[in-house]
């Protein structure tokens, strides 16, 4: 029986779920790029660069060609790099409205705003006196 289609795209989500795969995918989805070329972009360590490769390599989004004693990298699929376009739209409109609320927030406090209605004052009770 294979697994539900929930659970592969949570894995899938899990490969894309590290920094440094994500920003190889994203200097891949311009271009192919030498493994060479990749080591100053992304500032890490060659063994760690070879690791998150070999996960881009399993999980089949990624593919390898080899010229003389280099190694060049490439999407599997231009949907990659729109998939994480569209990440980046939606985390444009997220910080977008999160950017409003803290304009709003840190707006000096003057009058209630309009959309509130005006508040009531409450009645209070008065002594009763006992005429007699």
């Amino acid at each position: 029986m294979s697994a539900p289609l929930y659970q592969l795209k949570a894995e899938f989500f899990r490969t894309l779920g590290h920094p440094a795969r994500v920003r190889v995918l994203e200097l891949l989805g311009q271009r192919e790029h030498a493994v060479s070329e990749l080591l100053p972009e992304l500032g890490i360590e060659a063994a760690s660069l070879s690791q998150q490769l070999a996960v881009l390599r399993r999980a089949g989004l990624v593919t390898t060609r080899k010229e003389g004693s280099s190694v060049f990298y490439s999407l599997t699929s231009p949907k990659v790099a729109e998939l994480l376009a569209v990440a980046r739209q939606i985390l444009t409109g997220v910080i977008s409205g999160q950017m409003e609320l803290l304009k709003d927030l840190a707006s000096p406090i003057s009058e209630p705003p309009a959309t509130l209605p005006p508040v009531k004052a409450r009645k209070t009770r008065t002594a009763r006196t006992a005429v007699g």
